[in-house]
């Protein structure tokens, strides 16, 4: 024993007589070539593996983009069982997404959604700024509470492949993970069928309006064409994605870095147009009777009267509220007491706008939607409104409880990570590092507590 160590020691000054080379210089074993080993001088070898991950190469990160992809490891593994049916099985490579590729990107396609685009406008706007901050705080507070509790079951033990479900079950017992595999299954089944009338709507509402099959004669039919129009559509795009999930997801996986990048070009175009609209707003004009909101169906001037050569003549709104286009005719009340103005309805930051909607503004079905802030001359009490005159009527009641409900979907999508666990090279390291937690600080806070199920769709 004292002669090893004698051997030892003396190995700090000189070669051992066993080794052919006094000092390894080279990465590869073995290897007399010193000039060789230079070459990798300051090169991310295996033994710096760990500093890899906390500073990535701009190199590495480019090509995990190139190879980004919307499968997760068993999905492909399972394709390429039913191509290679016969053939020679293709060893299992092994998991190697970071929490960049693995977690950040999927949960960042799932969670800026058709909510996010249609309807939040609307929600702003009924609810005023200051209601939706707090809601939003409320939605976010119950996705933290999921990120939290997930982090905890990836942190006290190991995470295998097979997501959210997987790890519930074998975490806290398979009551909790067929309750919350079951609910995230119906979840995942409403989910598209929100996504396909997004779409349908988006494409006929603002793309394509002459697309539309059903056309509604007067402003009260819109609503019924839409539904219609929406029947038939979400009928096709439906069948199609039941074709592609048929023949095969691989081939649109191929398309997962360009849909990747219309969701971040979408995200930057949302604060692009806030710049450009406080400095410069678009034209998008809006007709006001007094101090009431008309639709553009039926009309083109928003004006009673116009002048064509010497002589004053009617528009066709006048011809909506009055019974010709006479200048003797007969005309609602409302009409004849207010004016017809044009207003912007995108004016843009820099117009005071923010300071009108702090406050909400809840509707009730059937009302007119009006114009706070503009001079109107008001009926007496009780005075039917003509629900064929062109005004714009509010579609549904609305409160705050309401519009949490329709605001929610927008903040869930976190599972889309968990989700990829079997392809993460250390799932128990990114998963709670994106959802904003620490691993070791979760196993000492949370070993042990009475985790709340997610609440994820």
């Amino acid at each position: 024993m004292l002669n090893n160590l004698t051997d030892c020691e003396d190995g700090d000054g000189g070669a051992n007589p066993g080794d052919g080379n006094p000092k390894e210089s080279s990465p590869f074993i073995n290897s007399t070539d010193t000039e060789k080993g230079k070459e990798y001088d300051g090169k991310n070898m295996a033994l710096f593996e760990e500093e890899m991950d906390t500073s990535p190469m701009v190199s590495s990160l480019l090509s995990g983009l190139a190879n980004y992809t919307n499968l997760p490891q068993g999905s492909r593994e399972h394709e390429e069982a039913e191509n290679n049916e016969g053939g020679k099985k293709k060893p299992v490579q092994a998991p190697r997404m970071g929490t960049f590729m693995g977690v950040y990107l999927p949960c960042l396609q799932n969670i800026f959604g058709v909510i996010l685009f249609l309807r939040l406008t609307w929600v702003v706007g009924i609810a005023g700024i200051m209601e939706a901050f707090c809601m939003v705080f409320i939605c976010c507070s119950c996705t933290m509470l999921t990120a939290i509790s997930m982090s905890a079951i990836a942190t006290n033990g190991v995470v295998p492949a097979g997501g959210s479900y997987y790890m519930i079950s074998r975490s806290l017992g398979p009551e909790f993970g067929g309750a919350v595999g079951l609910c995230f299954y119906l979840g995942t089944t409403f989910a598209g069928a929100m996504y396909i009338l997004g779409t349908i709507e988006i494409l006929l509402a603002y793309l394509f309006p002459a697309m539309a099959i059903f056309k509604a004669e007067d402003a009260s039919g819109e609503a019924a064409a839409m539904l219609n129009n929406m029947r038939v559509y979400g009928t096709c795009v439906l069948t199609c994605m039941a074709t592609v999930v048929f023949v095969g997801v691989k081939y649109v996986n191929k398309f997962a870095l360009v849909f990747l990048g219309c969701v971040i070009l979408s995200i930057l175009a949302i604060y692009a147009g806030v710049i450009k609209s406080a400095f410069d707003p678009p034209n998008f004009p809006i007709c006001l009777l007094g101090n009431r909101t008309l639709s553009r169906h039926g009309f083109d001037v928003c004006a009673k009267l116009a002048w064509e050569g010497n002589e004053t003549v009617t528009t066709r709104l006048w011809g909506l509220f009055c019974s010709s286009r006479f200048l003797n005719a007969t005309c609602d009340e409302y009409f004849t007491r207010n004016n017809v103005t044009e207003i912007q309805g995108i004016p843009g930051a820099a117009s005071g706008l923010i300071k009108e909607n702090l406050w909400s503004s809840y509707l009730t079905k059937g009302v007119i939607v009006e114009r706070r802030g503009m001079p109107s001359v008001g009926l007496a009490d009780g005075t039917p409104v003509d629900m064929d005159h062109p005004y714009v009527f509010s579609d549904m009641t609305s409160y705050f409880t309401l519009l949490v409900g329709i605001y929610f979907p927008s903040v869930t999508g976190i599972m889309a990570g968990s989700n990829r666990s079997g392809d993460l090279r250390d799932a128990q390291k990114s998963i709670p590092i994106f959802h904003g937690s620490s691993p070791k600080t979760e196993i000492v806070e949370l070993e042990g507590a009475s985790f709340s199920p997610p609440w994820d769709r």
